[in-house]
Parts: C-alpha cells; sequence; structure tokens
C-alpha cells in the first residue's frame, strides 16, 4: 500500500489489512491460477481457482479469539456480507441444498443473489414465475437439463449458465458443488426474448475499457433484450478503478480471486476472496487491489432499461 493511499484510510482499516497480510503469508503460492504451473498443475486446471471463496483466507475460524467481532456492515445505501456472517439454511424446492442470501429486495435491491452449497445428488427448483437466473460455478460442477437445450449441459468452474424466465430446466449435482446465483423479475424491453445459453468466462473476449487499466469480460450480450449483465473485471496488484463511480445502476459483487480496499459512500473496506458487496444506486464507489496476486470479482449490474420506466 503507498504511503499516499494509506493516508485516507481510517485505522480499523489499516489494522485489518495488517491482518490480512499476516493470515495470508502462510497461503501457498498455488492461491492464485497464474501460478498453477509453478506448483505442478496444469494451467488449464481451473477446479480450485476460487477456492477462496469458500475457503478464504481470513475465515470464521480466525476470529475466535474475537467474540461478537465480523467485518460485515450493512448501511442504507450498501453493505459488505462476509464469510464468517454468511448463514446457510435449506433452500426451498431445492434439494439437499443449503443456501445464504446476500442481496435481496429486503435492502432494497430489485434482485436476489445468493450462494447455493449443493451437496451430493443434489437438484435445484425453478424459480418464481416471470423471473430469470444466473448461475455462476465456483466449485464442482453441475449438470443443467432444459427444454430449451438438446443435451445435457456440464457447468464447470468458471462456466455459467443463464435462464431466461419461464424456461424449464434442472441443475444437478453428483458431487457437492457451490454456485453464486442471481436472480431478477424480467423487465421486458423489446420484441424479442431473450435466450438460454451456456458459456465459459476465459473464452470471452477481453473488452476495452477507455481510461482504465482493469480487464473486462461481460457474460451477456450487450443488447437490449437482456435487462441486467454479468461482468468479470480483474486488476493486477495496485491497479484501481480510474473513475469514482456515482450512478443509478445497483452492483452485486462477489470477490473470487485476491483482496482489496473498496470504497463505499465515505468508507473504506479491506475486502477478500469471498466477500460481498451490495451497491445501490448512486453510493459513491471505487476499488483498489492489494496483495502480490490478481483480483478477480464477479458483478451484476442492470442495464438497457430507462429508469425513469424501471425505477426498482
Amino acid at each position: 500500500m503507498t504511503i499516499a493511499l494509506a493516508k485516507h484510510l481510517p485505522l480499523q482499516c489499516l489494522v485489518l489489512c495488517a491482518i490480512l497480510r499476516v493470515v495470508s503469508s502462510s497461503s501457498s503460492i498455488c492461491e492464485d491460477v497464474s501460478a498453477s504451473s509453478m506448483c505442478g498443475t496444469a494451467a488449464t486446471d481451473t477446479s480450485n481457482m476460487y477456492s477462496k471463496v469458500t475457503d478464504p483466507t481470513l475465515s470464521a475460524s480466525h476470529l475466535q479469539d474475537l467474540p461478537g467481532f465480523t467485518r460485515s456492515v450493512y448501511e442504507r445505501d450498501h453493505a459488505l456480507i462476509t464469510p464468517e456472517s454468511q448463514v446457510f439454511s435449506p433452500l426451498p424446492g431445492w434439494v439437499k441444498t443449503l443456501a445464504a442470501y446476500l442481496i435481496t429486495p429486503a435492502m432494497g435491491a430489485h434482485f436476489t443473489m445468493y450462494l447455493a452449497s449443493m451437496a451430493g445428488n443434489s437438484s435445484s427448483a425453478e424459480p418464481p414465475a416471470g423471473v430469470e437466473r444466473f448461475v455462476f460455478v465456483v466449485k464442482g460442477e453441475v449438470s443443467m437439463t432444459a427444454d430449451l437445450l438438446l443435451d445435457t449441459a456440464i457447468l464447470m468452474v468458471d462456466e455459467f449458465a443463464y435462464i431466461p424466465a419461464g424456461a424449464k430446466h434442472t441443475l444437478s449435482s453428483t458431487f457437492s458443488a457451490t454456485l453464486v446465483v442471481f436472480e431478477r423479475r424480467y423487465a421486458v424491453g423489446g420484441d424479442a426474448a431473450p435466450q438460454l445459453f451456456t458459456g465459459r468466462t476465459n473464452q470471452l473476449p477481453n473488452l476495452e475499457t477507455p481510461g482504465e487499466v482493469f480487464e473486462l469480460r461481460k457474460l451477456l450480450p450487450a443488447t437490449p433484450t437482456y435487462d441486467f449483465n454479468i461482468h468479470v473485471m480483474d486488476f493486477q496488484p495496485g491497479e484501481y478503478l480510474n473513475v469514482k463511480e456515482v450512478h443509478y445502476n445497483q452492483h452485486g459483487l462477489l470477490l473470487l480471486e485476491g483482496r482489496g480496499i473498496y470504497r463505499l459512500g465515505d468508507k473504506w473496506y479491506p475486502v477478500q476472496a469471498g466477500d460481498v458487496i451490495w451497491m445501490a444506486p448512486f453510493v459513491p464507489q471505487w476499488y483498489a487491489a492489494l496483495g502480490t496476486t490478481r483480483s478477480r470479482y464477479i458483478l451484476y449490474k442492470d442495464t438497457a432499461r430507462d429508469p425513469l420506466l424501471h425505477p426498482y
């Protein structure tokens, strides 16, 4: 962390950054997928690339001597939900699956975001009528069958599926798997209907972002047919957002890899893989990557709708 940046951070933020550095000192270089070839693992093996989501560097076990302490924060216009505060319970309609709801309309959001922890021989239920679903695999693999698919789709780590509202489908897992799921009621925006499809993050192009240094991949088509998009953004250590964003769009974010500092409103939070952030409309937001490995996060963003006609 540079001296210039440190001058603007509160004492608690600096202390927590120090904790993260101490705890992470015992981590293997294999925590970053870019170092996989140095550790005797094929570079194409991504099965453990997001292991810090389910086994974070600073986990609940590290906080056992601090009863009552949590990094989680809930404010009017943002929230930070950290792993030690995530509460899992049976997911209605799903078989042998626990979920932690992380963002819901109770916060003021127009979407839900949750982690689904699927045990062996588990399966999903469909969302309510009119609700679209996006799933991204962070651990294990799942099979997806759907009326709109000719064959069963196998989704592994770093792969995803978009399921439009009303599409009959089932997600199942023979072994344990973890998904991050986004759902919202579809806001009709044109004559064409969105299509069901699957994909893999590293097969998508890195898009130009004038004035910025991060890498950006959009997982959904940027067309009026889709009322939201999912971005995957990569920052190398020391890189940061140039734009201090303030906009009407809502965000739901899961840090998949790395660590850094997130500004939300007038507060500065040290964050790590496994942390979830909700950003309400018009909250000032900014990110800087710290540590020695890449930061990567997955981000929900509502798009292609007039906020006057679709205020929520």
